[in-house]
């Protein structure tokens, strides 16, 4: 019994995570190989390994002939006698090849064979590992700097690169640093798979709350929608498919401690957590919090909305250096037009409002009420655009 052989092929099996069948199908070749190495070729060689014990075989099968001219493919009628006097010419006779009758290269060449898919399997092995992982959080600890701009980071098995794009502006890490990254893509390559990871991608603040929030997690609360300026700031919208759970409160936690864990992780970032709405002129009115909004005037066609903002609440609701606004418009995906009271009035856009106002106050007289309905309808097609008036604070 080959004892030694199969021991082997256990300890790379558990060690590399290749199959004891992969190395036995890898000997298998390289012991083809040697053969065509020494012989020239190995066509009629067959290979016969014993799974379980390690013993092989290796024979090549002979044609029965009068007159030998191939040596490799043929035998002489009477050497083939010789072993069994039943065979005739025409009949292949299996001629046992001794590994020791390979020449000292031809056995280094098997060697290379099996060293080579060992090398295979462990690189593929690999990338299948991290594959999976692909748009996916991991921990890593931090290696070094790998020129000046692209922070080496060891992930297990494997060191992922990040890129000076995919960084946070400001970041610094040190040296056996532990830091949850995004994995972007695994590439394999000759020289094993390549992990580009990343710490600015929305995606990251999304896995991060569902590792944090289980309801998250279980896809009771969903995250609808994420808008992020990395480093600065985030705004999520969240839905909750189950009525007895706030999906804002879930996410945010007792005293803030699910969503203060999100921004520990990501060194301080800021993130407003709002509620998602169908409607798209409520989804605008969250989404510039935490600044209070008079009204929306969204048009689902043309992806436009104005909203009027009290006077005081103006550079609030644009933000600092339009920060706010613009994540409100990335989160909603509607170029919004903010404008003061006093703007909104000067530019006739507040009309619209008084009148809907208007409409509501007096709506016991019913000619009343369809007069301004009319006149709403004169100036607005119903059809596309939808208004949204604030009625008290936002939760």
């Amino acid at each position: 019994m080959n004892t030694e052989l199969m021991e082997a092929l256990e300890v790379l099996e558990k060690e590399k995570n290749i199959s004891k069948d992969t190395l036995l199908e890898a000997i298998e070749q390289s012991l083809i190989q040697a053969c065509k190495n020494h012989f020239g070729k190995a066509d009629n060689v067959k290979v016969s390994i014993n799974a379980q014990t390690g013993d092989f075989k290796v024979v090549a099968e002979k044609t029965v002939v009068d007159l030998v001219q191939d040596p490799i493919m043929e035998i002489a009628l009477s050497d083939a006698k010789r072993a069994d006097s039943r065979y005739e010419l025409g009949d292949i006779v299996p001629v046992e090849i001794k590994s020791k009758e390979f020449g000292r290269i031809a056995t280094q060449n098997a060697k290379n064979v099996i060293l080579q898919k060992i090398r295979e399997e462990e690189r593929k092995v690999l990338f299948d590992q991290y594959f999976e992982k692909e748009h996916d959080v991991v921990t890593g600890v931090v290696q070094r700097y790998v020129g000046r701009n692209v922070i080496s980071i060891n992930l297990g098995k494997v060191d992922a690169l990040l890129t000076e794009n995919e960084q946070v502006k400001g970041e610094k890490f040190e040296p056996t640093q532990r830091v949850k990254v995004y994995v972007l893509e695994v590439k394999n390559t000759t020289k094993g798979p390549k992990v580009m990871v990343s710490r600015t991608h929305p995606e990251l603040v999304k896995r991060l709350f569902e590792s944090e929030v289980s309801e998250v997690a279980e896809g009771i609360v969903e995250i609808k929608s994420i808008a992020r300026e990395a480093g600065s700031r985030t705004k999520m919208a969240v839905w909750s498919n189950d009525p007895n759970v706030d999906a804002v409160g879930a996410c945010v936690g007792m005293n803030g401690s699910r969503v203060n864990a999100v921004v520990n992780e990501l060194n301080g970032e800021k993130i407003d957590i709002i509620t998602w709405d169908e409607n798209p002129a409520l989804l605008i009115e969250n989404a510039l919090s935490p600044a209070k909004v008079i009204s929306v005037m969204a048009d689902p066609d043309e992806k436009t909305a104005k909203v009027i903002v009290p006077d005081y609440q103006l550079s609030l609701a644009i933000g600092k250096e339009g920060q706010n606004a613009r994540l409100a418009a990335r989160l909603t995906g509607f170029k919004i037009d903010i404008k003061s009271e006093t703007q909104a009035r000067e530019a006739g856009d507040f009309d619209y409002v008084e009148e809907e106002e208007y409409e509501e106050e007096d709506n016991y007289d019913e000619s009343a009420a369809e007069e301004e309905t009319i006149s709403a309808e004169e100036n607005f097609d119903e059809n596309d655009v939808e208004t949204a008036e604030k009625a008290g604070d936002e939760e």
